[in-house]
């Protein structure tokens, strides 16, 4: 696929997707979210892919927000569905069947942190800066930045970020939960090791964990812990399942095949 705005390259089943706007520190505008839409959709029809990596060109940026430029003329009821619509793309993302990993390399602030927090896991570089900052524009976030911070780190960590509108540091965002690791160098080449390493187990059981983890949270205990044991009881039927019990009961290394 050829994009204007957007890199993708696929590494050994690995989607590395690169937001490339370098020179305006990789804003979101009409087109980059038009793309993104189309490349998730596009990756989505790929069998036996692993995962995806997301991250913005240049060593000063994952995505420093929205394009502020396109908001200036915006009716409520325009503003209400731009943010259902970058809302949509950022679920499809969330709910990708395989493991997704936001490579934060700089800024990732407003439309960029909710970029991050759709993804499984967020890896950044020492010198990111993470933050929700629109209340500085009489705003708030709009691609759902309010409520997977929420659900990331509680609700006072996430008011006091939002309300406040200041940005974290990488080591700030690590102690507080914001991201999961910070990587000294060679960012987008750990962030698909991860993958790797993750995609040794049966990558079944890995939708599976991610599956009851993310629908899970959003329902009563007792409703999750079917869930959980509705897809513990499916996990039986797959052949990935026979070989690991298999192969732990021979002591040898199991060959999952995601089946």
């Amino acid at each position: 696929m050829e994009f204007e705005t957007i890199l993708l390259e696929e590494r050994d089943g690995i989607f590395v997707l690169t937001i490339n706007r370098p020179k305006v520190l990789n804003a979101l505008n009409h087109t980059v979210l038009t793309e993104l839409d189309r490349a998730i959709d596009f990756i989505k029809t790929k069998e036996n892919t692993l995962g995806l990596v997301i991250t913005g060109a240049g060593e000063k940026s994952f995505v420093a927000g929205a394009d502020i430029s396109e908001f200036q003329g915006k009716t409520p009821e325009e503003a209400r569905k731009q943010s259902e619509w970058g809302q949509s793309i950022f679920k499809k993302i969330e709910d990708l069947p395989f493991p997704s990993i936001a490579a934060i390399n700089g800024f990732a602030l407003g439309g960029g942190l909710e970029l991050a927090m759709s993804c499984t896991f967020r890896y950044a570089s020492p010198n990111a800066k993470v933050g929700q900052p629109e209340v500085k524009l009489g705003l708030i976030p709009g691609y759902a930045g309010t409520q997977r911070l929420t659900r990331l780190i509680g609700h006072s960590k996430a008011m006091e970020i939002c309300m406040t509108g200041r940005m974290v540091s990488a080591e700030e965002a690590l102690k507080i939960g914001i991201v999961d690791r910070i990587v000294e160098e060679n960012l987008v080449d750990e962030a698909i090791k991860s993958i790797k390493d993750i995609q040794k187990n049966s990558p079944i059981a890995v939708y599976y964990c991610k599956k009851a983890i993310m629908e899970g949270k959003e329902m009563p205990f007792e409703k999750a812990c079917a869930l959980e044991s509705n897809l513990f009881g499916l996990c039986f039927a797959t052949e990935d399942a026979k070989e690991g019990v298999s192969a732990f009961l021979e002591k040898r290394e199991a060959k999952f095949k995601g089946k």
